[in-house]
């Protein structure tokens, strides 16, 4: 029950982070205010931010995964403070050459920064660089569209297969051998992945990489690299297309497993397979180690972990942003939002939005660096 509670805390902090990251690139986002909740306690939680001189209008691109724990957090931030959030949501990838190139205050990435994005982000960071602040997890669901079909288990080496267009109808021996008792159709697979650069993509490659590389035999990275399948943008899109295609399959966070789709189970090789839940993210994640040094604090997860209930198929969302050398216009603004989103009163929000804590002894230390942003 301590660590449930310890997990839902850093749950929160992550999805504000989050929601900070896609409130900057909100510019050409949905209009989605997502599941804005107005309950009494959001209320009181958005009387509580500490504003200080925030002021005006931040821009910021990247991770979709995030989305729909940002619109909540910059519907109370924006409320209490009076600023313009704009987050587009267009991608890590998106965020990222944003983010080096000076068009937005800050980022939201589900892979940390590469050595060269480092380097390239110096001459944006007058007298630093760029730095990963893990502010939300959670886990890569699978959702899948079969007719007449509702629970399904894949292992990894099958779903590379389907991915990589290896197996390509649902009445396959290897699906068939995974769900004994599932009346599966002699149906063509439809394959979905994402279309443009994505964090999502990457940590989902990372996955079977990790845990299939001879049935996968790719570098991996954030642009698709697979044959066959089909490609939608964003993780909403992927989603649309799972939803209304029969025999589609495709990867996305949780939260976007909505209305209706099912989710796969992962048959990890610990003694049941483990669904796509948040509670079961959060144990995976839980082997994460922090590789950043300084106040980076990029996390390195464990994509292999066979322990019960543990379901490795997950990401980390970081809010990318200036140690030093931010934008004098939009630093007060931009540390009182990733402030926000970083508190134990915006964890409570995101509890409940489907994604995995960050857990508190590296929330606590993001918590610190974020004061210290010049």
């Amino acid at each position: 029950m301590k660590l449930q509670r310890m997990n839902r805390r850093a749950l929160t902090l992550g999805a504000l982070a989050v929601s900070g990251a896609l409130a900057l690139t909100a510019c050409g986002s949905d209009d989605t205010g997502g599941n804005g909740d107005s309950s009494a306690s959001s209320t009181a939680q958005a009387g509580s931010i500490k504003c200080d001189d925030a002021k005006g209008q931040l821009l910021a691109d990247g991770s979709s995964a995030q989305k729909n724990a940002i619109d909540a957090w910059v519907k109370q931030f924006s409320a209490a403070c009076g600023v313009q959030i704009n987050y587009k949501g267009g991608g890590s990838g998106a965020g990222v050459t944003a983010f080096t190139q000076g068009q937005v205050a800050f980022a939201g990435s589900d892979s940390a920064l590469k050595p060269e994005e480092v380097t390239a982000s110096k001459q944006v960071c007058s007298g630093g660089q760029g730095i990963d602040l893990p502010m939300v997890g959670g886990p890569i669901a699978v959702g899948f569209n079969v007719s007449g079909v509702d629970k399904l288990v894949l292992d990894a080496p099958t779903l590379a297969k389907i991915f990589d267009n290896k197996i390509t109808n649902w009445n396959d021996a290897a699906i068939k051998k995974l769900n004994p008792d599932a009346e599966l159709p002699d149906l063509k697979i439809q394959a979905f992945h994402r279309s443009d650069e994505s964090g999502t993509t990457d940590n989902f490659t990372k996955y079977l990489i990790a845990t299939a590389k001879s049935d996968f035999p790719y570098e991996g990275g954030k642009a698709w690299q697979a044959k066959g399948g089909q490609s939608a943008p964003q993780s909403s899109g992927v989603a649309q297309q799972v939803k209304q295609t029969n025999g589609a399959i495709g990867y996305f966070e949780l939260s976007y497993a909505k209305d209706g789709i099912n989710t796969v189970a992962l048959d990890t090789g610990a003694g049941t397979p483990v669904e796509a839940t948040v509670d079961n993210a959060t144990k995976a994640i839980a082997d994460a180690k922090v590789v950043g040094t300084g106040n980076d604090y990029a996390l390195e997860l464990n994509y292999t972990t066979k322990a019960e209930g543990a379901y490795p198929m997950v990401l980390v969302t970081y809010e990318i942003v200036c140690d030093k050398g931010n934008k004098s216009d939009t630093l007060p603004a931009t540390k009182a939002f990733l402030r926000y989103i970083a508190s134990e009163e915006g964890q409570q929000i995101l509890a409940e939005k489907d994604y995995a804590p960050i857990p508190d002894d590296i929330i606590a230390k993001v918590r610190t660096t974020i004061e210290s942003l010049s």
